[in-house]
């Protein structure tokens, strides 16, 4: 379905006539304008409806996608070696941009296999998904198990504003503070046409965001909430038992993790020793930025948009917060590249564990469970859409205050409007 941003005048009187009439029941709408559905449907309905198949991943399919990726990354680097040939430094320098971006793009599939291995859709053996996940995502430079045991908080608190660990959006009032400082006050008007960033400014710090964001996260926790704990102890290589991702039991796993992407990055020194570092550069520097750009931007997008609701803990359920995010179509580059992590991701919170090759199955299986609770997008560009939510998705707040049913909005008259302050807010 295509996005609306903008809302009418007959959408934003039906929202002030729900709200007027006494005793009428609550109704909420998203950012886009859109009547918001509560899930109506249990998680055994879900589990039901997928054909049992898709529960058990292949370990030698797998591999295969494994083997598959690899070869087409040899192929791309052992192509490169014709680049010399070509008759001019224009021609060599569009064929060396071309080797960076889809390399990049195959390295981001090797990143999404480490994820199925991360959630156990990779094989049925417990040590097959470790080894090969701690390999594959060794290679890119990712502390696997420390990656494994954050991520799957995250799907433990999708949605959930108190305990999600990553994408937890701005409150209103925290928004302006960090914009504009700690004396900003919600309830003053003029923000609204301060609010917005110049178009260079949001390109700026969307190229911020994009080849930062994951490093930042990883070494900072950045998009995450608060924790009252030192710097130092908010990154994925810190193994005390102290920190607000990881237990007692985990040190062993997190050492595992620090020691293999040691041995990495000393591979890449030798690896840069017998190339030339600026080939090494050219070779995996920038496709691995081109890594980190395209895994937050799926991420992002998969969980910052007008449609997607969050929720107070109070009212989370998980089938709630499975449900707060979007799936979206990436064409041949998204099922083929990137194996559909961006068309099936509603069913993989739903369900973690199904493997990306039973993924479209799956999910044309729970759609028809979960009704108008489905939310996608696939006639919006992936790049529109994340220039578009960048800008507009500013902070969440409560349609309907008391709700604990929360949807974004911002102060610059994209979308549904913000709910009306008070003195008691």
């Amino acid at each position: 379905m295509a996005i609306n941003a903008v809302v009418t005048d007959a959408q934003e009187s039906k929202r002030a006539k729900a709200g007027a009439d006494a005793g009428a029941e609550e109704v909420h709408y998203d950012m886009n304008g859109k009547v918001f559905t509560e899930v109506d449907f249990t998680m055994k309905q879900i589990y039901d409806a997928i054909p049992q198949h898709c529960f058990h991943p292949s370990m030698l399919r797998s591999l295969g996608y494994v083997a598959r990726d690899f070869l087409l990354m040899g192929s791309l680097v052992y192509a490169t070696s014709y680049i010399q040939y070509l008759p001019s430094a224009v021609a060599r320098f569009a064929a060396w941009t071309l080797y960076t971006v889809v390399q990049g793009m195959v390295f981001t599939g090797i990143w999404i296999l480490g994820h199925e291995c991360g959630h156990g859709a990779f094989s049925e053996s417990k040590a097959v998904n470790h080894s090969v996940g701690l390999f594959l995502h060794s290679f890119l430079l990712v502390p696997f198990h420390a990656w494994r045991l954050s991520h799957s908080k995250h799907h433990k608190a999708t949605g959930n504003m108190e305990r999600e660990v990553v994408f937890v959006p701005h409150t209103r009032e925290s928004f302006l503070k960090t914009k504009f400082g700690e004396h900003a006050d919600p309830r003053h008007s003029e923000f609204a046409e301060m609010v917005q960033d110049a178009p260079i400014v949001s390109m700026y710090k969307l190229f911020i965001h994009q080849v930062f964001g994951w490093p930042a996260y990883l070494f900072a926790a950045v998009s995450g909430p608060s924790y009252d704990v030192p710097f130092y102890k908010l990154n994925h290589f810190y193994f005390g038992e102290d920190g607000p991702y990881f237990g007692p039991k985990d040190t062993r796993h997190i050492i595992i993790s620090d020691v293999a992407m040691a041995a990495m990055i000393y591979g890449l020194y030798l690896f840069g020793q017998a190339v030339g570092h600026w080939n090494a550069i050219l070779l995996y520097g920038i496709p691995y930025l081109m890594v980190n750009h395209w895994i937050v931007a799926i991420t992002y997008l998969q969980h910052s948009d007008g449609a997607l609701p969050h929720y107070h803990d109070n009212v989370w359920t998980f089938a709630k917060g499975a449900t707060a995010t979007i799936d979206r179509d990436f064409g041949f580059i998204g099922r083929h590249l990137f194996h559909s992590i961006i068309e099936t991701h509603v069913l993989h919170h739903l369900v973690s564990t199904i493997p990306f090759y039973y993924s479209h199955e799956a999910s044309a299986a729970i759609k028809k469970v979960m009704g108008p609770s489905y939310i996608a997008d696939t006639d919006t560009n992936l790049l529109v859409a994340l220039w578009r939510n960048q800008r507009n998705c500013m902070f969440a707040e409560e349609s309907v205050k008391g709700s604990g049913i929360l949807f974004y909005r911002n102060l610059h008259g994209k979308g549904m409007p913000p709910r009306p302050l008070t003195a008691a807010d």
